[in-house]
């Protein structure tokens, strides 16, 4: 009898163990196909990346390629800070949405109510307009003249007075087109009803309450620690062009690393900044008044790959790309940031998403 319970535990411990086995060998292969991918794209001697792929919460994968600063030859490493350009919107995003809790505001406003002369041309043009992209407000990124204003510190009414009176793409819910304005315009307003500065804002409510050390609102002249330098690829790389962090504001003027980026994604999981209920204003697929849906929330994309949700965005700022998926079905998170806006990481990004959600189970 005591043999034969010895057996049955010694075989229960032995494919314990084997099951174990094949697990190790089974994350020894995912990662060795992750770095495969990435060492192919991200060269040893060129700007690089760092990638970071959680799963459940916990962190999968972590890892740096290539070089943070050329001329000073320092390899990249996971804790270089980036600036994650578009990635911003999200930020924005959740700070109204955060507002709207507290009874601040609400989506249905205007925008008169906070810049009275302001010229919609006699259009309603809400919060929830410049959320989604949907308000037909022109992008100031397209304006003509962008470059008589990119190096010069401006406050946010004086960004605003450079596109407000130009001519609209069309009617607010007409169509979808993605715009910088519209988010320039909400970090406007939430200074008007905080009485901070946008920076002050995120930092204080965002940054500081989930324990995101690493990130800030963009400057040139504050001495960043592990701060990655950024590269254009023009016949050879160049340092790059620097504007001034007002011109992206709240568009687009955060940096952060994956680290940063992985305690966002859990907050925002968590609901430890916004209750679910109001997260999920967030990432609801909105429609023009057509009925057709723009695949946009507040802040994020709201697209598939291959039949499966997800909720994503990306970034460009002079010198740096960015770029975030989540799926929501398998907890799966992959963030991708990098130093040459020659090199996107958004396709390798939402492959590496693919990946993990066939293998990581």
């Amino acid at each position: 009898m005591k043999k034969a319970l010895y057996l049955k535990y010694l075989l229960i411990l032995i494919t314990v163990l084997s099951l174990n086995s094949q697990s190790e060998i089974f994350a020894q292969n995912f990662e060795s196909k992750i770095d495969s991918m990435l060492q192919e794209k991200y060269l040893p001697n060129n700007p690089g990346a760092t990638f970071l792929i959680s799963k459940n919460g916990n962190i999968v994968y972590k890892k740096a390629f290539g070089l943070s600063n050329l001329e000073l030859n320092l390899p990249m490493h996971t804790e270089n800070v980036f600036e994650i350009a578009s990635m911003t919107k999200q930020f924005t995003a959740v700070s109204i949405l955060m507002l709207v809790e507290k009874g601040k505001l609400n989506l249905d406003d205007e925008i008169t109510k906070f810049i009275p002369d302001y010229p919609t041309n006699g259009h309603k043009i809400t919060v929830h307009h410049l959320l989604t992209h949907t308000s037909g407000i022109k992008d100031f990124t397209r304006v003509k003249e962008l470059n008589t204003i990119s190096t010069q510190d401006l406050t946010p009414l004086e960004l605003i007075d450079f596109f407000k009176n130009e001519p609209m793409d069309f009617l607010p819910t007409e169509k979808f087109k993605y715009n910088n304005s519209g988010y320039v315009i909400l970090g406007y307003i939430i200074e008007k009803v905080t009485g901070q500065h946008y920076a002050n804002f995120v930092e204080e409510q965002i940054f500081k309450r989930i324990g995101m050390t690493s990130s800030q609102y963009g400057s040139h002249r504050k001495v960043i620690k592990n701060r990655a330098s950024g590269y254009h690829n023009k016949d050879g790389y160049v340092n790059s062009r620097q504007v001034s962090y007002s011109f992206a504001y709240s568009t687009g003027a955060l940096m952060s690393n994956v680290n940063d980026m992985f305690t966002w994604q859990e907050a925002i999981k968590n609901n430890l900044l916004i209750s679910k209920e109001t997260t999920e204003k967030a990432f609801t697929n909105y429609t023009l008044n057509n009925g057709e849906h723009i695949n946009y929330g507040y802040g994020w994309h709201i697209k598939e790959i291959n039949g499966v949700a997800t909720r994503e965005h990306g970034g460009h700022f002079f010198g740096f790309k960015s770029m975030g998926v989540y799926l929501p079905d398998y907890d799966i998170y992959v963030v991708g940031l990098n130093n040459c806006d020659c090199n996107s990481p958004t396709k390798i990004t939402r492959e590496i998403a693919e990946l993990a959600m066939k293998t990581l189970n």
